[in-house]
């Protein structure tokens, strides 16, 4: 079973790591990366700009407007996800609790019951 796991970035929490935290945090996240991949339950692990760099893009009367940002009501925002191919939840849910992460916010899994087909992971 496939699981998305999602982090939420807050940049008043960023920037509050010291740099000796943020490149213990990189070096910790990179472990957890190469551990999984190994053993190919880490499907792939992307980390997203900032909000500021992201588009929204409607279509209204058949015409694309694309605007700057998501519209944000919170601090928080779509920092990472991941993909995980594993036998089961309680797998999912353990290898969430390894993520750095977990120690200082949340960490969301989501099933992933439908694939559309020739997707490639």
């Amino acid at each position: 079973m496939k699981y998305m796991i999602i982090i939420y970035g807050n940049q008043e929490l960023w920037e509050s790591f010291s740099p000796e935290e943020a490149q213990r945090n990189i070096v910790e996240q990179d472990a957890f990366n190469r551990k999984y991949a190994e053993t190919g339950e880490l499907l792939g692990a992307y980390g997203t700009a900032d909000a500021g760099q992201a588009k929204t893009v409607r279509v209204r009367n058949g015409l694309p407007a694309v605007t700057d940002g998501p519209y944000l009501e919170s601090k928080e925002y779509l920092a990472s996800w991941y993909l995980l191919e594993v036998d089961d939840e309680q797998r999912a849910l353990d290898l969430a609790a390894e993520i750095p992460f977990a120690s200082v916010g949340a960490v969301e899994v989501w099933p992933i019951p439908h694939e559309a087909p020739g997707n490639k992971l």
